[in-house]
């Protein structure tokens, strides 16, 4: 009966400290500071997004006329219509998702092998060859832009092209084969901070479970399969997301390597040039709707995706 009542008079006792005219303000002062900094952060981001939006509905007429904002007086699909012709969007975005996806799915496959080979092998020189994983991260790749360019468009292995058929090697630009290879190689886009986010993600899992497979017969690499990989799921969500998205947004590896091949990220900046030269305002309407198509396959990813997105970033401990 003594700990009911000393209980219940230490929960008065709270209420009371909370309700003092201090504590008070400082709990709502705080509460009052963190809505505005999640309102002024979340603004700046769809910002973007909502001003898109607002301008791909609007008709030619609302352009010149000064009261129109954010709500168009004269709401059309005229201008989104004009864009998904003007981009090819069903061809574009097919070969968008055709070298997204291939170059994912291929990361996935070679950045984990790779970085279970970091966190669990132990073989001479294995730190020198991760400070160099470390190096492609830090180095920018158009540092490498014409070794890059002149190594698939005269492709070789070890001047075996050039010793049975003569030729200056074989020209791969213009096709997936650059993509592919990259990716298989471990040298696709960020494919260093991959292989780091496998490599720390594999260094946490025990390392009584690889040894208790070794026991049972497992291989090497029968071990990393059965054991490391499926519980490895949060690291392949996480790079699978940002794989795809990456090669998605990209436009300097698809202008290197495509000279006739129309991806959405290069199809853009042409569709903009042929409009902006009859009506440059006009064009800007356009231009904003192409970019919101462009956009829109990654929105509806991250609508689906996102509760396993921030699952998986918390548990492979990915920060910053």
């Amino acid at each position: 009966m003594k700990l009911a009542v000393r209980t219940r008079a230490e929960v008065w006792a709270g209420r009371a400290r909370r309700l003092h005219p201090v504590n008070w303000a400082k709990h709502w002062s705080w509460v009052t500071l963190r809505t505005i900094l999640v309102v002024g952060f979340c603004f700046v981001i769809l910002y973007p997004l909502f001003f898109k939006l607002s301008v791909s509905f609007k008709d030619r007429v609302d352009i010149y006329d000064t009261t129109v904002l954010w709500i168009p007086k004269h709401f059309t699909w005229e201008t989104i219509r004009i864009s998904f012709e003007a981009l090819s969007y069903p061809k574009t975005a097919l070969n968008s998702l055709t070298i997204a996806g291939i170059s994912t799915l291929l990361q996935v496959v070679s950045c984990s092998l790779a970085a279970f080979g970091f966190a669990r092998l132990r073989f001479k020189g294995s730190g020198i060859l991760f400070a160099c994983v470390i190096f492609t991260i830090i180095v920018p790749v158009q540092t490498i832009m014409i070794t890059t360019y002149l190594n698939y468009r005269y492709f070789d292995i070890f001047g075996l092209v050039k010793l049975f058929t003569g030729q200056q090697g074989i020209n791969l630009l213009d096709s997936y084969w650059p993509f592919i290879l990259q990716s298989v190689t471990g040298m696709g886009i960020k494919s260093g901070l991959f292989i780091f986010i496998f490599r720390q993600f594999f260094r946490g899992i025990p390392t009584e479970l690889e040894e208790a497979s070794y026991i049972d017969g497992c291989s090497v690499f029968q071990s990393f399969y059965r054991i490391m990989l499926p519980n490895a799921v949060p690291a392949i969500v996480t790079v699978i997301l940002f794989s795809f998205v990456w090669q998605w947004n990209d436009n300097y590896f698809v202008s290197l390597f495509l000279t006739s091949t129309d991806v959405l990220s290069t199809k853009l900046p042409v569709m903009w040039a042929s409009f902006s030269l009859t009506d440059p305002l006009y064009a800007y309407l356009v231009k904003n709707a192409g970019e919101l198509l462009f956009i829109a396959p990654i929105v509806l990813l991250y609508m689906f995706a996102q509760r396993y997105f921030v699952e998986s970033v918390e548990r492979s401990g990915l920060i910053g």
